[in-house]
């Protein structure tokens, strides 16, 4: 999932707003970079150039190259993928459920609704801030993160592997990078497989029109690549509770994957599965998957194994994660839904 040599991370995604500004109403045309220049302090030509050349700079929700003209009330965003570094550093006492620790590193259950990282809209209560308040010198890496080797999405529960020592960091990133780590998840999904088990392939990159959302480009002309293997564990009918193992980890992988061959995962709101996308037209049947959808308000995702090479003993260690009560409580519902169907 989210994932540099960090692997390409699979959190919440969206850019993160580190400046915003309304261009007054008597404004003139004006390059966008020479605006910002007016604005940003100690800000250089050169960085705000760059900034345009990776896609940063927004005029009305646009990104825009550095010669843009800026206009009369025109709204001006700076975005980048990681939050702005004033909020990345407040220790909070926030309990963790760790499964496995050493010296060199620990493997943490992360709850559904925790945010792995600080971020526009979520500056307290993320697995970062309960880190450093819980490990001291924890190594930061590229994107200045203590700790973090990859990232889950905010509504995704299940395993993360966190790096105590500069030497784990470097180690474990590139057992990421180069596939060798192991990440098995649990997704219940809408609609029945004709099959048991297949691949999806896909390049995954930013949506054209819909920043928060990523989006398959099955050409390769965007994005990066990505493979997900997938194998049914039980199916219910109108919805399928799958395995899925990843080869690549790109943002919301899984969840773009499976949107992408129209199995979306069940109340995932940011990509439609929070509506019936399958079944009945029965009043009967829209209110028991309203009840699914309240005892699981969330996307139906668990980062159930984890898997990777121990950076100091070399020894290859796996760790596995219960499903949450809540996800074990939707699909006993399913299931009991499915027991009477065949009657």
């Amino acid at each position: 999932m989210a994932e540099d040599t960090q692997d390409d991370f699979n959190q919440e995604d969206e850019l993160y707003e580190h400046y915003s500004f309304t261009a007054g109403k008597g404004q003139e045309p004006l390059r966008v970079d020479k605006f910002l220049m007016n604005f940003i302090e100690n800000a250089t030509r050169n960085k705000i150039q760059q900034a345009a050349k990776g896609g940063n700079i927004y005029v009305n929700g646009t990104a825009v190259k550095s010669n843009h003209r800026v206009k009369a009330n025109d709204q001006v965003k700076v975005l980048f993928e990681h939050p702005p570094h004033e909020y990345l550093l407040t220790p909070e006492n926030i309990p963790l459920d760790i499964v496995f620790e050493d010296n060199t590193l620990l493997v943490v259950n992360k709850p559904a609704g925790m945010v792995v990282h600080p971020g526009h809209g979520n500056y307290s209560g993320t697995l970062i801030n309960a880190l450093i308040y819980h490990f001291e010198n924890l190594p930061l890496n590229s994107n200045e993160r203590p700790g973090l080797v990859h990232r889950i999405d905010k509504d995704t529960s299940g395993l993360l592997v966190v790096a105590k020592t500069e030497h784990a960091l470097n180690h474990l990133s590139k057992q990421f990078f180069h596939k060798t780590s192991e990440r098995e998840y649990q997704a219940l999904v809408w609609g029945n497989f004709a099959e048991d088990e297949g691949v999806v392939e896909g390049n995954i990159g930013r949506h054209p029109k819909n920043r928060l959302q990523m989006a398959v480009f099955p050409d390769g002309d965007h994005g990066k690549d990505a493979v997900t293997h997938y194998k049914v564990l039980e199916r219910f009918g109108y919805v399928t509770l799958l395995s899925c193992r990843l080869e690549t980890g790109r943002t919301h992988q899984i969840r773009v994957h499976m949107k992408y061959i129209g199995h979306t995962l069940f109340n995932d709101e940011r990509y439609g599965g929070h509506k019936i996308l399958k079944g009945t037209t029965f009043s009967k049947y829209k209110q028991f998957v309203e009840n699914c959808f309240k005892v699981l308000p969330r996307q139906a995702l668990h980062a159930k194994t984890l898997g990777f090479e121990h950076p100091e003993t070399g020894k290859f260690m796996r760790f596995e994660a219960p499903l949450p009560e809540d996800m074990v409580a939707c699909l006993e519902k399913w299931r009991n839904y499915a027991k009477h169907q065949e009657l």
